[in-house]
């Protein structure tokens, strides 16, 4: 910085062009073409000038540079107003002609083209790009479009390519953005717009490498659903992965709304996933040797948090810590001192503290344990945090089906689980607020696409689904959802990709089967009996937990479209019907009607997805840890952007108190050192048993956490069951207090407490 500042006072004719140079010379910045970086370096000095740490010198026009209208009238001189109204064929060759220098007479006509008909202008854009005119040797120019740098951040793309974090950062560079195309208005050629991206796909590598030194593996763009269908990437073999949150490019604290866009890609090599997947395995191997075991939990679940600062990375550990230890205490309460809680507002305002960006590792930690799984279940829900009792915190949106009802955000979660039951972690997160302004448009939503719809999320927690069943390979990955998820669709989602994930969701729509075969629920009932089943269904609000005698049917189907949807196609499903005949006095019966695209071809087989599809009534008990636990909606943190940093930690935190709840009971006689600290466990026997020399030998985890949720009020008499969230978290809070008061009289240097009495009126 000293030398930058020392050059530009000494030369005070030098020009900014000249500056970068310089300083890519000293850095030997260069690409992998060997070129010095000069765009970049230009970019961080407008920064670091914007910041007030550097005074530039001024801009000037280079020499020969005419103003933008003169030049741009100078440029269409050779486009053609007529119309061209033929078909493909007739039209003649048609070419890419690239474009070189920013000066030449292409560049000003690439530049006036897209300033006259292009929505988005000319630019500028982002980062390495190419820009290529569209020409008919017959009829001239037809158009053009262009190449830029890929999105930092896309869910919809980085959830398709199954990469990591640490993949993301090293292999960027490898996707490149189609940020323009246009076709002429004048210019009605069917099946030409696919023909030009044939064109560009098949050139834009080589192009790429000669200009740049690399290769792109996989090309993005965007589709603004309010102007266009995507017709052309879609007939050009473009794959459509998902949308955009309706956020821009620059927008990280979410205060601007973009209009929702879908996203395409298209594969330049044949395994460009896998090798972007792959080349990030064989880079991060030797790191991952060296790098020493996680110290605790929290390390574990988010040490890997990439947020471009140590320091906010070790006040993320600190937080999980301090939330975990006090999981129903507030901020203040849980950071106990001024300095820590001042640390952590500022930590939940910074930029880089995104949901996204802080459960990237805990995702990743949840795939590892998915691994090891045969089947892993990924329950997907949604639920309401009310933040009424906050009315100054900003961003919120309506909750409920009233626009002046209460007001919060919107929480969809996907949870994965065992075949028994136990929590393995986070899939996916989406957070959102309602739009007040476009508040009741219920009554549009069949002329809307679904990626317009809030049911989008379940189409996001599918593809998130996806990535977790690449990355486990040897793991069946079901995605399993409720009534709500009853979306054609999600359906067809589903059976896109056979070697994806698979489906299983309880119908709601009253759906009719193809070839005249009638309802849905009517064929299904008509099958023969294929047995009795009793399913043990647990308690709900006001209804008692029973066990239910259900008689179960299963039938192969083939749903016809719905009728507003007939391009959607058939699909092909199993249906398994289960219905309670006879359920007690004043009890509703049960009926499940469940759509999977898992075979089912036997009785067994039916009933192991009834039993799978039981096992989603554990999310909504994680979503009581995290409200009742967590106290989230109890948060007053003034904007909807902090409230969501603060609810990835949350989440994290009421995972684990979920996951030893269950942990306990599956696994009793693991050690209780696989959740608890030395200090924690030797305290918690030393005032349970009165005794202030523990065990050497710790007890299991099943004694543990009976004594730490006797704590929080759980008596353990015969009728009681096991222990549930809610006297963990309490016990939890207790033991805290003291495992730090043990630490406090202990000490590093002594192996055992000072010998005192055991009498309860001692001191």
């Amino acid at each position: 910085m000293a030398r930058i500042r020392r050059v530009v006072a000494e030369e005070p004719e030098l020009s900014r062009a000249a500056l970068s140079r310089q300083v890519c010379e000293w850095l030997n910045w260069r690409g992998a073409n060997g070129r010095l970086k000069q765009m970049s370096c230009r970019l961080a000095l407008r920064r670091l000038e914007q910041q007030g740490q550097l005074v530039l010198p001024a801009a000037r026009r280079r020499p020969g540079q005419q103003p933008r209208e003169r030049a741009g009238r100078r440029a269409l001189r050779g486009v053609a107003t007529a119309g061209v109204r033929c078909r493909l064929a007739q039209l003649g060759p048609v070419e890419l002609v690239a474009i070189g220098s920013r000066d030449s007479q292409v560049s000003r006509l690439w530049n006036e083209l897209m300033r006259e008909h292009h929505y988005l202008g000319p630019g500028p854009l982002c980062g390495a790009q190419l820009r290529y005119l569209i020409r008919s040797r017959q009829r001239g120019w037809l158009g053009g479009l262009a190449f830029s740098a890929a999105a930092w951040r896309l869910g919809a793309r980085d959830r398709w390519i199954g990469w990591s974090e640490a993949a993301r950062q090293q292999h960027l560079e490898r996707v490149v953005a189609n940020s323009r195309f246009l076709i002429l208005p004048q210019v009605e050629v069917p099946h030409l717009a696919s023909k030009v991206l044939g064109l560009a796909t098949r050139r834009l590598a080589s192009d790429w490498q000669q200009r740049y030194g690399y290769e792109p593996l996989l090309v993005e763009t965007f589709v603004e659903t309010r102007r266009f269908r995507g017709t052309s990437y879609r007939a050009a073999n473009w794959v459509e992965v998902g949308q955009t949150e309706g956020r821009g490019r620059q927008d990280r604290a979410r205060r601007g709304r973009e209009p929702v866009k879908r996203v395409f890609v298209y594969p330049l090599q044949r395994r460009a996933r896998q090798q972007l997947c792959q080349l990030e395995l064989e880079t991060r191997r030797p790191v991952a040797r060296q790098r020493p075991a996680p110290a605790d939990w929290a390390e574990e679940e988010l040490g890997g948090a990439a947020l471009g600062d140590r320091r906010l990375s070790k006040r993320l550990l600190v937080l999980a810590r301090d939330f975990y230890a006090r999981p129903e205490a507030s901020l203040p309460g849980a950071c106990r001192s001024r300095a820590k809680t001042k640390a952590a507002y500022r930590f939940l305002e910074h930029p880089e503290t995104d949901m996204q960006r802080l459960l990237e590792p805990h995702y990743h930690a949840t795939q590892q344990r998915a691994s090891r799984q045969a089947v892993v279940l990924a329950v997907q829900d949604t639920s309401s945090l009310n933040y009424s009792a906050h009315p100054a915190t900003a961003d919120l949106g309506p909750i409920g089906s009233q626009s002046e009802g209460p007001v919060g955000l919107l929480l969809h979660s996907t949870v994965a689980f065992s075949l028994e039951g136990t929590p393995l972690g986070l899939l996916d997160v989406q957070c959102w607020a309602r739009d007040q302004a476009v508040f009741g448009k219920r009554h549009r939503r069949k002329q809307r696409g679904i990626e317009e719809k809030e049911s989008a999320k379940w189409l996001h927690s599918f593809q998130a689904a996806a990535a977790t069943q690449r990355q486990c390979r040897v793991t069946q990955v079901v995605s399993v959802g409720d009534r709500e998820a009853d979306l054609y669709e999600l359906f067809q989602l589903a059976l896109a990709n056979p070697e994806g994930p698979k489906l299983l969701v309880r119908a709601e729509q009253k759906r009719v089967l193809a070839d005249e075969q009638g309802p849905l629920w009517e064929a299904v009932a008509s099958q023969p009996l294929a047995g009795i089943q009793e399913m043990r269904l647990p308690r709900r609000a006001q209804r008692a937990a029973r066990v239910a005698g259900l008689e179960v049917r299963f039938a192969p189907v083939t749903l016809r479209p719905p009728r507003l949807k007939p391009r959607l196609g058939p699909l092909r499903l199993w249906a398994v019907l289960a219905e309670e005949r006879q359920p007690p006095a004043g009890s509703e019966p049960v009926c499940w009607m469940l759509l999977t695209t898992c075979p089912v071809d036997s009785f067994q087989a039916a009933c192991e997805k009834l039993r799978w599809y039981t096992l989603r009534w554990n999310i909504e008990v994680f979503h009581r840890t995290l409200k009742s636990g967590c106290q989230i909606e109890q948060r007053q943190l003034g904007s909807a952007a902090r409230l969501e940093a603060c609810l990835a930690i949350d989440l994290v935190v009421a995972w684990r108190i979920f996951h030893l709840a269950k942990l306990g009971r599956e696994t009793p006689q693991l050690p209780c050192t696989i959740y608890f600290e030395e200090a924690e466990w030797k305290a918690l026997l030393a005032y349970i048993t009165q005794n202030p020399n523990p065990p050497d030998q710790p007890p299991s985890l099943y004694q543990a956490m009976r004594m730490v949720a006797s704590l929080g009020g759980f008596l353990g008499r015969k009728g009681d069951g096991e222990p549930g969230t809610q006297t963990l978290w309490l016990g939890l809070q207790s033991l805290d207090v003291m495992a730090a008061m043990w630490r406090l009289l202990i000490g590093p240097s002594r192996p055992h407490p000072p010998p005192v009495s055991s009498s309860l009126t001692y001191g």
